[in-house]
């Protein structure tokens, strides 16, 4: 997995302040593999409950990220219970790292 400890601490932390304790964070993508390079941080984020406005929501997370990280570019991937999973939902979660 390539990020840091501090990333990691970091990214948990933005996610539970802004889901709460029960939300779940994967990390997918090139980044889960130590022997690439590059590559954008792809996250799952996994919320309990039902989250108003789930684009608005992943972009002020993505938002906080890159204040936190600087140049980095994060894609979030969001579901709470209303979400309909696609393949990509399942992909994510299956091969994801949990942080």
């Amino acid at each position: 997995m390539r990020l840091t400890l501090e990333q990691v601490r970091v990214i948990r932390e933005k996610v539970q302040a802004a889901f709460g304790a029960g939300a779940r964070v994967y990390l997918f993508g090139s980044r889960r593999d130590d022997t690439a390079r590059g590559g954008d941080v792809d996250l799952y984020v996994e919320v309990p409950h039902f989250v108003e406005n789930r684009a608005a929501a992943a972009s002020r997370l993505t938002a906080e990220l890159q204040l936190a990280f600087g140049d980095q570019h994060i894609d979030i991937l969001m579901a709470d219970p209303n979400t309909r999973r696609q393949p990509i939902h399942e992909m994510a979660k299956a091969k994801g790292i949990p942080l």
